[in-house]
């Protein structure tokens, strides 16, 4: 953001309070959680590659210019050479790598990032220089022709563990064994490697076909005490460091004696619902639409021989709907929806629920906000807003809400 950190906080802490203003008190809104290194944070580094200007015809693609053979690169035939990975014909261009500049496709080239985890992004560069050896055209998304559209790095904060997904654009990976062998012996840190094949005409990065190159095709990480296995596919936040603080705040707000149930919505892998289930609710259950991230939850439960959270695949609004009408009820309800807020309809199914505490983490204030407002006239009201800088040196900033419903025994909130 160009300004000194200390400054950045002090604008996130006036844009909270105003955004807030109207649906909570001035001592509801506590000062945000800063970061003490708030450098180097982001431990998943995604870069596109991209064809960029003609070269002469004695340079090379890459920074391993002049070893450019055709050994390794094998047969592109049928399908397979018409989607670009006919390296003999493809016409020499420098690989560009990097990052997307603000509002468009045109790539800016990068080295180095000060928020970007900087043996991820070593990974990155080693990628685009061993391209040009072992002859894997990048991708050009006007032609739809190239191999390689994308390398997303993901590493472990505490394990140091790091997942390398490539994503290609067709199955056939020529000579990956010696490409894999020869990256992993750049970047030693790397465990495991991944090639996401997406033969789609689409700006989603991912594909939904897999297979594992090198490596068991996952790694661990630890998050509050707790160990969690991170895929290609897998939602994991970006700033574990932060995510620890977030998550503890969230937990403590929830304040669990020990024999409250809860429901953990929109509950992803179930980071949040587990580090609940460890540290003081009775029973959670952790609800999503997405089967592939419940079935990650389970695992990690189990993983952790957590016996006290059990995972659902459903709509949340759905399932607590379902609950009311049954005259079940919850003592507490942790929520994480995404950037556009939860719907009108989950918030109904929420209100009829009737959880005497809501902890409400979001990545958008702004929706957070309106969402707030709606529970303020069902009934509830905001005890605690308490933002934390999860994306230093970005305009973003999460936040951490404790509702309460008028009439149930409030909490010491601290």
């Amino acid at each position: 953001m160009g300004r000194p950190y200390a400054e950045q906080l002090a604008a996130k802490d006036a844009r909270v309070a105003a955004l807030f203003a109207d649906v909570a008190s001035q001592g509801a809104i506590r000062p945000i959680l800063g970061m003490k290194e708030p450098y180097h944070y982001r431990n998943k580094v995604i870069s596109p590659y991209a064809p960029g200007r003609r070269l002469a015809g004695g340079e090379g693609r890459g920074r391993d210019s002049g070893r450019d053979t055709q050994k390794g690169r094998g047969r592109a035939t049928g399908k397979g050479r018409e989607r670009g990975r006919g390296h003999r014909d493809a016409p020499r261009r420098e690989i560009l790598c990097g990052m997307y500049a603000a509002g468009s496709h045109r790539i800016v080239p990068t080295d180095g990032c000060l928020i970007e985890n900087e043996e991820a992004k070593r990974v990155i560069r080693a990628v685009r220089d061993l391209m040009g050896r072992f002859g894997l055209a990048p991708y050009d998304e006007d032609a739809h022709t190239g191999f390689l559209r994308h390398a997303v790095v993901r590493v472990g904060h505490e394990s140091g563990e790091m997942l390398v997904t490539l994503v290609t654009n067709g199955r056939e990976f020529p000579a990956s064994r010696a490409f894999c062998r020869e990256l992993v012996r750049r970047c030693p840190a790397i465990t495991t490697i991944v090639q996401n094949v997406n033969e789609r005409r689409t700006n989603v990065i991912l594909g939904q076909r897999e297979q594992r190159l090198y490596g068991p095709g996952f790694i661990l990480d630890t998050l509050c005490g707790l160990s969690f296995r991170i895929s290609s596919q897998s939602f994991y936040q970006v700033n574990a460091v932060q995510t620890a603080v977030l998550y503890e705040t969230a937990v403590n707000l929830a304040r669990f004696t020990g024999a409250e149930r809860a429901i953990d919505a929109y509950c992803g892998t179930g980071t949040i619902g587990l580090v609940a289930a460890k540290r003081g609710a009775a029973q959670v259950t952790g609800v999503d639409t997405v089967a592939s991230a419940i079935r990650d939850a389970r695992e990690n439960a189990r993983h952790n021989g957590v016996e006290n959270a059990r995972f659902v695949v459903a709509d949340a609004g759905d399932f607590m709907r379902d609950l009311a009408c049954e005259g079940e009820r919850i003592d507490v309800l942790l929520m994480d929806p995404p950037r556009a807020g939860a719907s009108e309809a989950f918030l109904e199914a929420a209100a009829a629920l009737a959880p005497a505490r809501i902890v409400y983490i979001s990545c958008n204030p702004e929706t957070q906000v309106r969402d707030l407002r709606f529970l303020c006239e069902r009934g509830y009201a905001v005890r605690v807003v308490q933002p934390v800088d999860m994306f230093p040196h970005t305009d973003h900033v999460e936040t951490v809400a404790l509702v309460e419903r008028e009439g149930a025994p409030q909490t010491d909130a601290r």
